[in-house]
Protein backbone atom coordinates (compact mmCIF):
# COMPACT_ATOMS: atom_id res chain seq x y z
CA UNK A 1 0.00 0.00 0.00
CA UNK A 2 2.66 1.95 0.70
CA UNK A 3 4.30 1.63 -2.62
CA UNK A 4 0.66 3.70 -4.37
CA UNK A 5 1.45 6.15 -2.22
CA UNK A 6 4.80 6.88 -3.05
CA UNK A 7 3.79 6.34 -6.56
CA UNK A 8 1.02 9.04 -6.52
CA UNK A 9 3.81 11.33 -4.76
CA UNK A 10 6.16 10.86 -7.67
CA UNK A 11 3.56 11.54 -9.99
CA UNK A 12 2.19 14.38 -7.95
CA UNK A 13 5.39 16.39 -8.60
CA UNK A 14 5.70 15.91 -12.91
CA UNK A 15 2.14 16.85 -12.57
CA UNK A 16 2.95 19.98 -10.86
CA UNK A 17 4.98 21.02 -13.90
CA UNK A 18 2.06 20.92 -16.03
CA UNK A 19 -0.44 22.58 -13.96
CA UNK A 20 -1.36 25.39 -17.00
CA UNK A 21 -1.24 22.52 -19.79
CA UNK A 22 -3.82 20.42 -17.79
CA UNK A 23 -5.94 23.76 -16.83
CA UNK A 24 -6.13 25.19 -20.37
CA UNK A 25 -7.09 21.63 -21.76
CA UNK A 26 -10.16 22.06 -19.82
CA UNK A 27 -9.31 18.20 -19.14
CA UNK A 28 -6.48 15.59 -18.29
CA UNK A 29 -4.06 15.32 -21.08
CA UNK A 30 -4.25 11.51 -22.20
CA UNK A 31 -0.84 10.62 -20.91
CA UNK A 32 -1.59 11.42 -17.60
CA UNK A 33 -4.72 9.94 -17.53
CA UNK A 34 -3.22 6.63 -18.77
CA UNK A 35 -0.45 7.07 -16.18
CA UNK A 36 -2.78 7.25 -13.18
CA UNK A 37 -4.91 4.11 -14.67
CA UNK A 38 -1.62 2.09 -15.12
CA UNK A 39 -1.16 2.98 -11.92
CA UNK A 40 -3.85 0.97 -10.53
CA UNK A 41 -5.20 4.42 -8.70
CA UNK A 42 -8.90 3.67 -10.71
CA UNK A 43 -9.04 0.34 -9.68
CA UNK A 44 -8.43 1.45 -5.73
CA UNK A 45 -12.53 0.45 -4.79
CA UNK A 46 -12.72 -2.54 -7.28
CA UNK A 47 -13.23 -5.61 -5.13
CA UNK A 48 -9.84 -8.03 -5.76
CA UNK A 49 -12.46 -11.08 -7.63
CA UNK A 50 -12.73 -8.34 -10.22
CA UNK A 51 -9.06 -7.14 -10.56
CA UNK A 52 -8.90 -4.26 -8.40
CA UNK A 53 -6.70 -3.40 -5.43
CA UNK A 54 -9.27 -2.90 -2.76
CA UNK A 55 -7.46 -0.58 -0.74
CA UNK A 56 -8.60 0.46 2.50
CA UNK A 57 -10.31 4.17 2.28
CA UNK A 58 -6.74 5.87 4.20
CA UNK A 59 -4.78 4.24 1.33
CA UNK A 60 -7.04 6.16 -1.35
CA UNK A 61 -7.25 9.44 0.77
CA UNK A 62 -3.63 9.52 0.72
CA UNK A 63 -3.23 8.63 -3.06
CA UNK A 64 -5.44 12.07 -3.73
CA UNK A 65 -3.95 13.99 -1.20
CA UNK A 66 -0.64 13.35 -3.10
CA UNK A 67 -1.87 14.17 -6.55
CA UNK A 68 -3.77 17.16 -5.34
CA UNK A 69 -0.06 18.81 -4.27
CA UNK A 70 0.73 18.48 -7.36
CA UNK A 71 -1.96 19.20 -9.49
CA UNK A 72 -5.88 18.71 -7.64
CA UNK A 73 -7.60 17.91 -11.40
CA UNK A 74 -5.25 14.85 -11.44
CA UNK A 75 -6.36 14.24 -7.45
CA UNK A 76 -9.92 14.39 -8.42
CA UNK A 77 -10.63 12.27 -11.28
CA UNK A 78 -8.78 9.69 -9.38
CA UNK A 79 -10.90 9.62 -7.02
CA UNK A 80 -14.19 9.96 -8.52
CA UNK A 81 -13.18 7.10 -10.55
CA UNK A 82 -12.23 5.13 -7.69
CA UNK A 83 -15.73 6.00 -6.20
CA UNK A 84 -17.14 4.78 -9.41
CA UNK A 85 -15.30 1.44 -8.90
CA UNK A 86 -17.15 0.60 -6.35
CA UNK A 87 -20.83 0.22 -8.71
CA UNK A 88 -19.15 -2.46 -10.56
CA UNK A 89 -19.40 -5.06 -7.65
CA UNK A 90 -23.34 -4.67 -8.16
CA UNK A 91 -22.82 -5.57 -12.02
CA UNK A 92 -22.45 -8.65 -14.15
CA UNK A 93 -19.53 -10.37 -14.13
CA UNK A 94 -20.21 -9.90 -18.32
CA UNK A 95 -20.33 -6.31 -17.54
CA UNK A 96 -17.29 -6.19 -15.57
CA UNK A 97 -15.35 -8.30 -18.66
CA UNK A 98 -16.74 -5.66 -20.80
CA UNK A 99 -15.36 -2.12 -18.92
CA UNK A 100 -12.23 -3.53 -17.62
CA UNK A 101 -10.23 -5.19 -20.92
CA UNK A 102 -7.20 -3.53 -19.63
CA UNK A 103 -5.59 -2.55 -16.60
CA UNK A 104 -5.94 1.48 -16.96
CA UNK A 105 -9.25 1.24 -17.67
CA UNK A 106 -11.25 4.41 -16.73
CA UNK A 107 -14.51 4.04 -15.81
CA UNK A 108 -16.60 7.01 -14.00
CA UNK A 109 -20.15 8.34 -13.53
CA UNK A 110 -22.82 10.30 -11.77
CA UNK A 111 -25.03 8.51 -9.18
CA UNK A 112 -26.99 11.36 -9.24
CA UNK A 113 -30.68 10.34 -10.79
CA UNK A 114 -31.27 12.55 -13.70
CA UNK A 115 -31.57 9.71 -16.52
CA UNK A 116 -34.84 7.59 -17.04
CA UNK A 117 -34.49 3.73 -18.51
CA UNK A 118 -37.48 1.96 -19.87
CA UNK A 119 -37.31 -1.58 -19.35
CA UNK A 120 -37.51 -3.18 -22.83
CA UNK A 121 -36.97 -7.16 -24.11
CA UNK A 122 -33.04 -7.70 -23.05
CA UNK A 123 -32.61 -4.00 -21.29
CA UNK A 124 -33.47 -0.58 -20.99
CA UNK A 125 -34.21 2.20 -23.59
CA UNK A 126 -32.28 5.35 -21.66
CA UNK A 127 -32.47 9.36 -22.01
CA UNK A 128 -30.87 12.05 -19.73
CA UNK A 129 -28.50 14.43 -19.07
CA UNK A 130 -25.56 14.02 -16.12
CA UNK A 131 -23.86 17.32 -14.85
CA UNK A 132 -20.59 16.92 -13.29
CA UNK A 133 -19.12 14.42 -15.41
CA UNK A 134 -15.79 14.38 -13.90
CA UNK A 135 -12.86 12.59 -15.55
CA UNK A 136 -15.70 11.65 -18.39
CA UNK A 137 -13.67 13.49 -21.35
CA UNK A 138 -11.06 10.94 -20.41
CA UNK A 139 -13.46 7.75 -19.60
CA UNK A 140 -14.15 4.42 -21.28
CA UNK A 141 -16.64 4.23 -19.70
CA UNK A 142 -19.55 6.39 -17.85
CA UNK A 143 -22.65 5.45 -15.51
CA UNK A 144 -25.81 7.59 -15.00
CA UNK A 145 -28.21 7.28 -12.28
CA UNK A 146 -31.22 6.05 -12.96
CA UNK A 147 -34.97 6.15 -12.19
CA UNK A 148 -35.57 2.38 -13.64
CA UNK A 149 -39.61 2.54 -15.39
CA UNK A 150 -41.05 -1.35 -15.44
CA UNK A 151 -44.48 -1.97 -16.31
CA UNK A 152 -45.25 2.06 -16.92
CA UNK A 153 -44.11 2.40 -13.18
CA UNK A 154 -40.98 3.28 -11.54
CA UNK A 155 -39.14 0.62 -9.37
CA UNK A 156 -39.44 1.76 -5.82
CA UNK A 157 -37.92 1.01 -2.46
CA UNK A 158 -39.53 -0.97 0.57
CA UNK A 159 -40.43 2.62 1.87
CA UNK A 160 -41.91 3.33 -1.60
CA UNK A 161 -39.50 5.75 -3.28
CA UNK A 162 -38.03 5.74 -6.33
CA UNK A 163 -35.07 2.78 -6.51
CA UNK A 164 -32.38 4.27 -8.46
CA UNK A 165 -29.56 2.29 -10.98
CA UNK A 166 -26.77 3.53 -11.98
CA UNK A 167 -26.68 2.46 -15.93
CA UNK A 168 -23.30 2.39 -17.99
CA UNK A 169 -22.67 3.63 -21.44
CA UNK A 170 -19.15 3.34 -23.43
CA UNK A 171 -18.14 6.99 -24.01
CA UNK A 172 -18.37 6.55 -28.12
CA UNK A 173 -22.54 6.38 -27.28
CA UNK A 174 -22.75 9.34 -24.81
CA UNK A 175 -22.88 13.00 -25.82
CA UNK A 176 -20.07 15.62 -24.41
CA UNK A 177 -21.82 18.75 -23.83
CA UNK A 178 -19.21 21.58 -23.37
CA UNK A 179 -20.08 22.83 -20.41
CA UNK A 180 -17.18 22.81 -18.02
CA UNK A 181 -16.18 26.66 -18.57
CA UNK A 182 -15.16 27.19 -14.37
CA UNK A 183 -13.26 29.48 -12.15
CA UNK A 184 -11.37 26.42 -10.56
CA UNK A 185 -10.87 22.26 -10.79
CA UNK A 186 -10.86 23.25 -14.79
CA UNK A 187 -8.63 20.04 -15.64
CA UNK A 188 -11.12 17.69 -14.26
CA UNK A 189 -13.09 18.08 -17.21
CA UNK A 190 -16.82 17.95 -15.55
CA UNK A 191 -18.95 18.87 -18.59
CA UNK A 192 -22.40 17.42 -18.34
CA UNK A 193 -22.80 14.16 -20.94
CA UNK A 194 -26.49 13.07 -22.53
CA UNK A 195 -27.71 10.04 -23.99
CA UNK A 196 -31.00 10.06 -25.84
CA UNK A 197 -32.89 6.85 -26.38
CA UNK A 198 -29.97 4.71 -26.21
CA UNK A 199 -30.81 0.48 -25.76
CA UNK A 200 -28.69 -0.19 -22.78
CA UNK A 201 -28.11 -4.37 -22.04
CA UNK A 202 -29.50 -5.58 -18.73
CA UNK A 203 -26.29 -6.32 -17.23
CA UNK A 204 -25.04 -2.81 -17.29
CA UNK A 205 -27.59 -2.00 -14.97
CA UNK A 206 -26.02 -1.88 -11.24
CA UNK A 207 -27.84 -3.88 -9.04
CA UNK A 208 -30.75 -4.78 -11.40
CA UNK A 209 -29.70 -7.98 -11.84
CA UNK A 210 -27.06 -8.49 -8.61
CA UNK A 211 -29.43 -7.65 -5.54
CA UNK A 212 -27.08 -7.68 -2.88
CA UNK A 213 -23.71 -5.73 -2.90
CA UNK A 214 -20.61 -8.27 -1.93
CA UNK A 215 -19.98 -8.97 1.98
CA UNK A 216 -16.84 -7.35 1.37
CA UNK A 217 -15.85 -4.33 4.09
CA UNK A 218 -15.65 -1.64 1.38
CA UNK A 219 -19.29 -2.35 1.18
CA UNK A 220 -20.19 -1.90 4.93
CA UNK A 221 -18.12 1.49 5.25
CA UNK A 222 -20.84 4.49 4.72
CA UNK A 223 -21.56 5.11 1.32
CA UNK A 224 -21.39 8.48 1.34
CA UNK A 225 -18.43 9.09 3.24
CA UNK A 226 -16.60 7.08 0.62
CA UNK A 227 -17.39 9.89 -1.54
CA UNK A 228 -17.06 13.05 0.57
CA UNK A 229 -13.82 12.27 2.05
CA UNK A 230 -12.30 12.08 -1.68
CA UNK A 231 -12.97 15.95 -1.70
CA UNK A 232 -11.20 16.05 1.84
CA UNK A 233 -8.48 14.39 0.71
CA UNK A 234 -8.13 17.16 -2.50
CA UNK A 235 -8.39 19.98 -0.24
CA UNK A 236 -5.94 18.54 2.30
CA UNK A 237 -3.39 18.30 -0.94
CA UNK A 238 -4.14 21.91 -2.13
CA UNK A 239 -3.45 23.42 1.52
CA UNK A 240 -0.05 21.14 1.85
CA UNK A 241 0.54 22.41 -1.42
CA UNK A 242 -0.47 25.60 -0.88
CA UNK A 243 2.04 26.03 2.33
CA UNK A 244 4.95 24.40 0.63
CA UNK A 245 4.51 26.91 -2.10
CA UNK A 246 4.07 30.44 0.11
CA UNK A 247 7.34 29.16 2.04
CA UNK A 248 9.33 28.52 -1.04
CA UNK A 249 8.18 32.18 -2.14
CA UNK A 250 8.74 33.27 1.76
CA UNK A 251 12.45 32.45 1.98
CA UNK A 252 13.79 33.72 -1.43
CA UNK A 253 11.58 37.35 -1.44
CA UNK A 254 11.10 40.08 0.07
CA UNK A 255 7.61 42.17 0.26
CA UNK A 256 7.04 45.52 -1.04
CA UNK A 257 10.76 47.01 -1.52
CA UNK A 258 11.48 45.35 1.92
CA UNK A 259 15.56 43.84 1.65
CA UNK A 260 14.86 40.98 4.19
CA UNK A 261 12.74 37.84 2.54
CA UNK A 262 9.23 37.93 4.14
CA UNK A 263 10.09 34.57 6.14
CA UNK A 264 11.84 36.51 8.79
CA UNK A 265 8.51 38.45 9.47
CA UNK A 266 7.39 37.45 12.94
CA UNK A 267 3.55 37.65 11.93
CA UNK A 268 4.60 35.29 8.49
CA UNK A 269 6.42 33.21 11.04
CA UNK A 270 3.63 32.84 13.26
CA UNK A 271 1.06 32.34 10.53
CA UNK A 272 2.81 29.41 8.97
CA UNK A 273 3.43 27.65 12.18
CA UNK A 274 -1.02 28.28 12.84
CA UNK A 275 -1.38 27.31 9.19
CA UNK A 276 0.71 23.63 10.00
CA UNK A 277 -1.01 22.67 13.04
CA UNK A 278 -4.77 23.27 11.56
CA UNK A 279 -3.60 21.61 8.44
CA UNK A 280 -2.13 18.92 10.71
CA UNK A 281 -4.76 18.86 13.07
CA UNK A 282 -7.86 18.84 10.50
CA UNK A 283 -6.10 15.81 9.00
CA UNK A 284 -5.57 14.00 11.90
CA UNK A 285 -9.23 13.97 13.01
CA UNK A 286 -10.16 12.98 9.33
CA UNK A 287 -7.76 9.78 9.43
CA UNK A 288 -8.85 8.87 12.92
CA UNK A 289 -12.47 8.92 11.81
CA UNK A 290 -11.93 7.11 8.92
CA UNK A 291 -9.77 4.61 10.31
CA UNK A 292 -13.00 4.16 13.24
CA UNK A 293 -15.30 3.49 10.36
CA UNK A 294 -13.12 1.01 8.12
CA UNK A 295 -12.59 -0.82 11.59
CA UNK A 296 -16.44 -1.23 12.15
CA UNK A 297 -16.81 -2.33 8.38
CA UNK A 298 -14.78 -5.56 9.15
CA UNK A 299 -17.98 -6.77 10.91
CA UNK A 300 -21.26 -7.53 9.77
CA UNK A 301 -24.33 -5.14 10.09
CA UNK A 302 -24.95 -1.64 8.92
CA UNK A 303 -22.69 1.14 9.83
CA UNK A 304 -23.01 2.69 13.10
CA UNK A 305 -24.14 6.42 12.60
CA UNK A 306 -22.06 7.78 15.07
CA UNK A 307 -19.13 6.76 12.80
CA UNK A 308 -21.11 8.14 9.91
CA UNK A 309 -21.66 11.38 11.86
CA UNK A 310 -17.87 11.55 12.51
CA UNK A 311 -16.86 10.81 9.44
CA UNK A 312 -19.33 13.50 7.63
CA UNK A 313 -17.57 16.06 10.22
CA UNK A 314 -14.33 15.35 10.05
CA UNK A 315 -14.42 15.62 6.28
CA UNK A 316 -16.23 18.81 6.13
CA UNK A 317 -14.09 20.20 8.72
CA UNK A 318 -11.05 18.83 6.72
CA UNK A 319 -11.98 20.57 3.51
CA UNK A 320 -13.02 24.12 5.00
CA UNK A 321 -9.71 23.92 6.95
CA UNK A 322 -7.82 23.24 4.14
CA UNK A 323 -9.76 25.94 2.63
CA UNK A 324 -8.63 28.68 5.18
CA UNK A 325 -5.17 27.63 5.12
CA UNK A 326 -5.14 28.43 1.24
CA UNK A 327 -6.68 31.72 1.62
CA UNK A 328 -4.08 33.11 3.98
CA UNK A 329 -1.29 31.92 2.19
CA UNK A 330 -2.46 33.61 -0.96
CA UNK A 331 -3.40 36.63 1.15
CA UNK A 332 0.10 37.28 2.82
CA UNK A 333 1.63 36.09 -0.25
CA UNK A 334 0.65 39.96 -1.88
CA UNK A 335 0.79 40.32 -5.42
CA UNK A 336 3.21 37.45 -5.87
CA UNK A 337 0.00 35.36 -5.92
CA UNK A 338 -1.88 36.58 -8.68
CA UNK A 339 0.08 35.66 -11.26
CA UNK A 340 -0.31 33.20 -13.46
CA UNK A 341 2.76 31.13 -12.93
CA UNK A 342 2.44 31.20 -9.38
CA UNK A 343 0.71 27.70 -8.26
CA UNK A 344 -0.94 29.76 -5.15
CA UNK A 345 -3.80 31.41 -7.76
CA UNK A 346 -5.12 28.09 -9.20
CA UNK A 347 -4.61 26.58 -5.31
CA UNK A 348 -7.15 29.40 -4.37
CA UNK A 349 -9.36 28.68 -7.09
CA UNK A 350 -9.07 24.93 -7.24
CA UNK A 351 -10.17 25.09 -3.53
CA UNK A 352 -13.07 27.23 -3.30
CA UNK A 353 -14.65 24.89 -6.37
CA UNK A 354 -14.37 21.63 -4.01
CA UNK A 355 -15.38 23.37 -0.74
CA UNK A 356 -18.79 24.35 -3.47
CA UNK A 357 -19.67 20.34 -3.44
CA UNK A 358 -22.85 19.17 -2.13
CA UNK A 359 -21.12 16.98 0.02
CA UNK A 360 -19.47 19.92 2.23
CA UNK A 361 -21.98 21.94 2.32
CA UNK A 362 -23.54 23.66 5.58
CA UNK A 363 -25.90 21.23 6.01
CA UNK A 364 -23.55 18.86 7.31
CA UNK A 365 -22.83 20.73 9.96
CA UNK A 366 -26.25 21.21 11.20
CA UNK A 367 -26.87 17.40 10.53
CA UNK A 368 -23.62 16.68 12.64
CA UNK A 369 -24.87 18.99 15.50
CA UNK A 370 -28.53 17.94 15.78
CA UNK A 371 -26.85 13.98 16.14
CA UNK A 372 -24.05 15.10 18.80
CA UNK A 373 -27.03 16.76 20.85
CA UNK A 374 -29.29 13.47 20.30
CA UNK A 375 -32.11 15.28 18.42
CA UNK A 376 -33.71 13.60 15.54
CA UNK A 377 -31.74 14.38 12.53
CA UNK A 378 -32.74 13.44 7.92
CA UNK A 379 -29.98 11.43 7.64
CA UNK A 380 -31.04 10.67 4.07
CA UNK A 381 -27.50 10.87 1.86
CA UNK A 382 -25.34 10.96 4.48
Amino acid sequence: MNALIDTARALGRQFALRGEEIEAARRLPADISTAMGDAGFYRMYVTERLGGLEVPPAVAVQVSEALAEGDASCAWVTFIAATTGLALGRLSDAAVGEMLQHPGSLVCGVFAANGVATKVAGGFQVSGVWPWGSGSGNADWVGGGCTIIEDGRPLTTSAGMPRNHMLFFPTAEVVSLDTWHVAGLSGTGSSAFEVKDLFVPEHRAAGYQVKAPPARPLFRYPAFGILAQGIAAVALGLARGSLTAFIDLAVQKGRGGASAPMAERPQVQAEVARAEARLRSARAFLIEAIEAAWAAAQLEGPPDPALTRDLRLAVHHATHESAGVVRDMYTMAGGAAVYRTSPLQRQFRDIHVATQHFMVAPNVLETSGRLLMGLEANTAGF
